[in-house]
């Protein structure tokens, strides 16, 4: 089964330790790369912002995403060398980087693919996992560095761990499992003299180029932008928050803590669910927000719940295959009344689902430069809000191969201002797993939150359907 957690829980077996980083030749190159016409997403500009703003926090502000998996030869240095070229160049998310201009905007530099050349380098024997661990978040740059990726193999008797770190800025899930096949894919055709094609990909950059062509497009009369207000107006003008409280300072960082456990540990209970949630119209996503809502009135009395879900927003074609930051968040508006049950909350919830997919391409970013001061949207900068994912890992590309090579999707210790969560089914079980803000208050209210998520879950599935308990709505 694929593992996740922090990187803190990731324990490599130890051995020889090589990386690959970028040369210093392709460094000065990249360094030299004129402002590009094409900006970055509005996601990434506003996570960039956000690093910017942080770059005085003291440990590393943005996400670091790490994927590790093993084979079971001798390793070939050279070869891995090329597999990782041709990724890097094979993936043009990997060929900008980004710059604050003196007038405030987020420019995009493009280097070319020739460009790109990696440095081996031998670090010795690793004796134990954290000091394997140590070393990847230290080699491996912020976002503001071209080069924010590292990569490295760490050999054992048998075999070798290869381990890929990159910055959040150009990955995402969905690219995390691709870069796995890639790089396998690469390193046995290079390795073992294989020619195993690989699919053809898209272009991030012209996916951001897209995205904003959609977003000069809207002006704050665009019956999508009135919607998004529209959703945001009826929270009472404000984003959601996490139903429990989190006991962090708001003038302070606070660093991330994860929970993970197990929801279900057959399939066959993760199936009555899903049949459960498709009976009354909804698919496992909308099953899950109608349980959130359910969650949220009972923990606060407020029939008022404003979910959120992220949604890739990857086009039909060769785009399913590219590495890069493709998703949106889209809202999920439920309402629960003292007679609400899970089967009208998952119907109500399926159909704000559906209504939601239609604002994909409408990046909330985009929505808060259009409000009117009369709008009322309470929304300040930097903005964080709860989120709730859904994935079925049995479904991902290259799945059955990340289970035989002891595939792993790790992040890093950083900021944490909301919770997020997500579920993930395997062949044998569904997990579910958070992060949050590291403080007692909050380690204490996710697992209050924990408890009550899987006893409606669990109720569902063994039962079909979900009675309040108790509830105290309010409004």
């Amino acid at each position: 089964m694929v593992s996740f957690g922090l990187i803190d829980e990731w324990n490599p077996r130890p051995g020889q330790l090589t990386s690959w980083v970028a040369s210093p030749s392709s460094i000065a190159e990249s360094a030299r790369a004129a402002s590009h016409p094409v900006p970055p997403s509005h996601q990434q500009e506003e996570y960039l912002r956000a690093a910017d703003r942080n770059r005085s926090a003291g440990f590393r502000f943005s996400r670091l995403c790490l994927i590790a998996f093993d084979i079971n030869a001798q390793l070939e240095p050279a070869a891995l060398t090329t597999a990782l070229t041709t990724f890097l160049r094979r993936h043009d998310t990997f060929r900008s980087w980004f710059s604050v201009e003196a007038d405030g905007s987020v420019a995009r530099h493009v280097t070319e693919p020739e460009t790109i050349e990696l440095l081996c380098n031998d670090h010795g024997d690793f004796t134990t996992p954290a000091r394997i661990r140590e070393h990847v978040q230290h080699e491996t740059p912020g976002p503001f560095a071209w080069d924010c990726f590292s990569f490295g193999a760490i050999e054992w008797d048998g075999g070798f761990t290869i381990y890929c770190a990159v910055d959040h800025l150009n990955t995402d899930g969905m690219s995390q499992a691709m870069t796995c096949v890639d790089l396998m894919t690469l390193y046995m055709n290079a390795a073992f003299g294989m020619d195993t094609a690989l699919a053809p990909v898209g272009s991030y950059v012209d996916y951001c180029d897209r995205e904003r062509s959609i977003s000069r497009e809207l002006s704050r009369d665009s019956p999508r932008v009135q919607r998004w207000i529209d959703v945001v107006s009826d929270h009472g003008g404000r984003l959601p928050h996490f139903p429990l409280p989190l006991g962090k300072d708001a003038d302070t960082h606070t660093r991330s803590a994860h929970l993970t456990t197990k929801v279900f540990d057959d399939d066959a209970a993760a199936q009555r669910f899903e049949d459960a949630c498709r009976a009354n119209g909804g698919n496992v996503t909308a099953g899950l927000m109608a349980i959130a809502a359910l969650a949220y009135a009972e923990f606060t009395g407020e029939s008022g719940y404003l979910g959120m879900t992220p949604k890739s927003t990857r086009q039909a074609g060769s785009e399913l295959n590219s590495v890069g930051w493709f998703t949106s968040l889209i809202p999920v508006p439920v309402t629960i009344d003292p007679d609400s049950t899970f089967s009208s909350a998952v119907a109500q919830a399926a159909r704000s689902y559906d209504a939601g997919k239609d604002l994909t391409d409408v990046s909330f970013h985009r929505v808060l430069e259009l409000v009117r001061p009369e709008d009322g949207i309470d929304v300040q900068p930097g903005w964080s809000v709860p989120m709730i994912s859904y994935i079925d890992v049995r479904k991902l590309p290259g799945v059955k191969m990340f289970d035989a090579i002891n595939g792993c999707l790790y992040g890093n210790r950083g900021s944490s201002e909301e919770v997020f969560m997500w579920i993930n089914r395997f062949q044998e079980e569904t997990s579910m797993t958070f992060l949050y803000p590291d403080t007692e208050i909050a380690r204490e209210s996710v697992h209050d939150y924990t408890d009550k998520f899987i006893e409606i879950m669990e109720t569902v599935a063994n039962q079909g359907d979900y009675d309040q308990v108790a509830p105290a709505l309010t409004r």
